[in-house]
């Protein structure tokens, strides 16, 4: 049987060679532009504002249609679809036209943030998994202190299968992967019933951290309403394991961006040993860089602001998915274009369809790569100083912040020498 070519999470078409500025020029601007940023919420936002009960109510007919219980059956039956879509292209020949590798790696994957960035925590309604076990009635409480680490485990797998697995792109890869977390969620179902999707379900958790950026969310009163997109996730509260899976997600991207460069490549083809002991051992590494770089700003500023530094990291957790978002886009974003119309073309059984790619130019993917990864962390550096004020003195509130601002600079400059290391 011939083995379809693995698929190569690109960043995009863009590099160095499309954007206006020299990477000097360009890194130097977006610490600058953090740094101005960060002078400028000292003066002016001098006071909590970001607010979960915020919102304006949505018109009574869509919050009852969005509620109706005729919406969540009809929303759980699209997931199962979806699931039967992935299913029967597992009975496909394991070539490079077989949709199986776009649809878990491009559609899903990727098309998860937008889709919960414009909708809310939509996989909590679409997830299949949590349909299969919803006749389940819970033989235990979900222990407090598993929080998120459920989630972490399996988006760090994730990770690994999408970024360092060998024959990644092929059926059996793929399908052994999937069968033992769908064996792992089941069962996790089973036992701790819904619980255990929300906070275990590593694509639910992505989905509900991304979720809360979107315009249209719940206030704590379970109220529908359209909202200012940064007082939803400011509800996202400290939790085992929820740094974790926030390190996780922007580690993991940094890798991805590593992957790509050419010293990289290189140490990985000369150093003799396997690609993926290699490609392990660079994921691993990168993401505790991430997870030490954040947890020892992150408890400085708790000290620095008078503050327990231990609740410090998870307190100021919620302000790195921003930065995980923007990562997400700056590197996805052609893939998702080009490669999600070929998978929807070869699941329609289109096998000569060639992608419109009129939208994606390598001055164009240049620019949108640079905005959003240093709007996500002006965004993040938003979230953290207004978690800080309500977190520090009054007294520290602004000083105490100097080590988040050093972390969001190194973060920003880093994956701009990441991304365009190539």
């Amino acid at each position: 049987m011939p083995t379809p070519p693995a698929i190569v999470l690109a960043h995009g078409v863009g590099g160095r060679q499309d954007l206006p500025l020299t990477l000097t020029q360009l890194v130097m601007g977006a610490a600058l532009a953090l740094v101005i940023s960060f002078a400028v919420l000292g003066v002016a936002w001098r006071e909590p504002r970001l607010d979960t009960s915020a919102g304006r109510p949505v018109p009574g007919w869509l919050a009852r249609a969005v509620d109706a219980r005729v919406t969540a059956w009809l929303l759980r039956v699209v997931g199962l679809v979806l699931a039967g879509v992935l299913a029967w292209s597992f009975t496909r020949p394991d070539t490079a036209d077989n949709p199986a590798a776009g649809l878990v790696y491009v559609l899903f994957w990727v098309g998860l943030v937008p889709l919960s960035l414009l909708c809310g925590p939509v996989w909590r309604r679409l997830n299949p998994l949590r349909t299969l076990t919803a006749w389940a009635r819970p033989r235990r409480e979900l222990p407090e202190s598993a929080g998120y680490w459920p989630a972490a485990v399996g988006l760090f797998a994730f990770a690994w299968l999408e970024l360092v697995a060998p024959s990644r792109a092929t059926l059996p890869v793929i399908g052994w992967w999937l069968a033992a977390y769908a064996v792992a969620m089941l069962a996790g179902g089973i036992v701790f019933g819904p619980a255990w999707h929300a906070r275990g379900d590593a694509f639910e958790v992505l989905s509900d951290l991304v979720g809360r950026l979107a315009v249209i969310g719940r206030r704590p009163d379970g109220t529908l309403v359209f909202r200012n997109p940064l007082d939803g996730i400011p509800g996202l509260r400290p939790a085992p394991g929820l740094v974790a899976v926030v390190v996780i997600l922007l580690g993991a991207t940094f890798y991805d961006a590593l992957s790509g460069a050419l010293f990289w490549l290189r140490f990985t083809q000369e150093n003799g040993l396997p690609a993926p002991v290699t490609g392990t051992a660079g994921l691993l590494g990168v993401v505790a860089l991430v997870a030490l770089a954040y947890t020892v700003a992150t408890r400085q500023a708790g000290r620095r602001g008078h503050t327990s530094a231990e609740r410090t990291p998870g307190e100021l957790a919620h302000s790195i998915v921003p930065i995980a978002v923007g990562y997400v886009v700056a590197h996805y974003w052609s893939l998702f274009i080009l490669e999600g119309q070929r998978t929807v073309a070869l699941v329609l059984g289109d096998e000569g369809f060639r992608p419109y790619s009129g939208v994606i130019t390598p001055t164009g993917v240049a620019n949108l790569q640079v905005t959003t990864i240093v709007l996500g962390h002006l965004v993040g550096t938003v979230l953290a100083h207004d978690r800080a004020l309500k977190l520090f003195p009054r007294a520290q509130a602004v000083t105490g912040q100097a080590p988040l601002l050093a972390l969001m600079v190194a973060y920003t400059v880093a994956g701009l020498l990441l991304l365009f290391a190539g």
